[in-house]
């Protein structure tokens, strides 16, 4: 076994087994459970267009048997323990993730490594979660403020993954074949593609035995990790709307090019957001619902990823006040990266992120992904100290470089979903 550990003081211990497997832990006092979980470097930035949700498919169907349990077994193993097990997909991972008490972690480690590792991927379980995943696909498309994210990401991204929708189409996953799943699994669910973290009630040495216990050690490394398409150096922009008559509001985002994880700007444009957009006192919430009524909802939002991110707003409204309502809203942030915020107002929006980043950390999931980000982004640890001095660092010139550079509507690409135009 080799690999380098972090010294307590720096809050996170890290080990890289010989087959790869990146191992981290933070030890919480006075907690008595573990937050456990395993994230594969897979997910649907990797995909190819005629195989669109077959990360998303995989994940459902490791969970449907492993050569050692049935999928009720699965679903029993940490519940009747009072656990809980849980997944998800997102562009660029997949995770698999437990809650238990600290006397618990090895069945923890069990459960998740032979989901991870153990999938069965039968032809005949396939037919039925296709089912399943066909019927959730059918569930966004009757929430328009789901489906609207994905016709924004389409259009801004065409023809590349981050464009696609994570769930697939209705077309992609009722052709995927077990074959292919098995391909993708053999490919990329292998110890080097895959970073295991966890946090609460647990030392590392603890952990690193339940994975030795439960053989994450023995699994073999594996070859290279799923391709990735190269990203476009800047998204499309412009205008467009879809029609559709069921719709009661019509739904609208505007979305631009964002800096990405690791970018210096990251947090200053952060900051900006939470302005803009990021709560009841934001400037959108005050001026589009409070000050003029014109939707209830009304919100920035900000992803990021290794390589690139993407920022925006999104708002929903009556259709007839669909025009009124982004008029405003690109007044905003016309006016914010013209440079409308002054000092004291930057200043309130720091304070705000701090005390978020504060809370957020009394909770072990946070901590959890805060962990697991070490490896997978490829960043040093930060205590909270450091994050908040990095916070404090944060100059108003800085903010509005960041105004300037990303919240231009001009931009931007909007694209409104509903009965009638925006």
């Amino acid at each position: 076994m080799t690999g380098l550990a972090v010294t307590p003081e720096q809050g996170v211990m890290r080990t890289v087994l010989a087959n790869g497997l990146t191992v981290l832990s933070e030890s919480v006092p006075g907690v008595r459970s573990v937050a456990f979980g395993a994230w594969v470097r897979s997910g649907s930035m990797h995909e190819a267009p005629e195989e669109m949700g077959i990360a998303h498919l995989l994940e459902h169907m490791v969970f449907k048997g492993t050569a050692r349990h049935t999928a009720r077994e699965l679903a029993l193993a940490l519940e009747v323990l009072g656990g809980s097990l849980d997944a998800y997909t997102t562009r660029e991972h997949t995770s698999y993730q437990a809650r238990v008490l600290d006397e618990h972690l090895v069945q923890a480690c069990d459960v998740i490594g032979e989901l991870v590792f153990a999938p069965q991927l039968r032809e005949a379980d396939l037919a039925l979660e296709r089912k399943v995943i066909l019927e959730e696909i059918a569930m966004v498309d009757d929430t328009p403020d789901d489906v609207v994210f994905d016709l924004h990401a389409a259009a801004m991204f065409p023809g590349h993954p981050y464009g696609f929708s994570i769930l697939g189409t209705k077309e992609t996953v009722s052709s995927i074949t077990a074959a292919q799943l098995r391909a993708r699994h053999e490919r990329a669910y292998r110890p080097g593609q895959v970073v295991v973290a966890a946090v609460g009630s647990v030392t590392h040495e603890a952990l690193l035995e339940a994975l030795e216990r439960t053989g994450w050690a023995a699994q073999p490394a594996g070859t290279l990790p799923p391709p990735v398409a190269p990203v476009p150096v800047m998204p499309v922009l412009g205008q467009s709307h879809v029609r559709r008559r069921d719709a009661t509001q019509v739904h609208i985002v505007l979305g631009g090019h964002a800096p990405r994880h690791d970018a210096p700007d990251r947090q200053a444009l952060a900051v900006a957001s939470t302005l803009l957009g990021g709560g009841m006192s934001s400037r959108l919430f005050q001026r589009v619902r409070e000050d003029l009524g014109l939707a209830y909802a009304v919100y920035a939002f900000s992803n990021t990823q290794a390589d690139t991110g993407q920022h925006g707003v999104y708002l929903a409204t009556n259709p007839e006040q669909g025009e009124a309502a982004l008029r405003v809203v690109r007044e905003e942030m016309a006016a914010v990266a013209g440079g409308a915020m002054d000092e004291a107002e930057i200043m309130t929006g720091i304070n705000q992120l701090k005390g978020q980043t504060v809370l957020s950390l009394d909770g072990l999931s946070a901590r959890l992904y805060r962990a697991a980000g070490v490896a997978l982004y490829d960043e040093p640890y930060k205590s909270l100290s450091e994050l908040l001095a990095e916070l404090d660092a944060i100059t108003p010139a800085q903010v509005r470089a960041a105004c300037a550079e990303y919240l231009d509507p001009a931009r931007t690409y909007t694209l409104s979903l509903g009965p009638t135009r925006a």
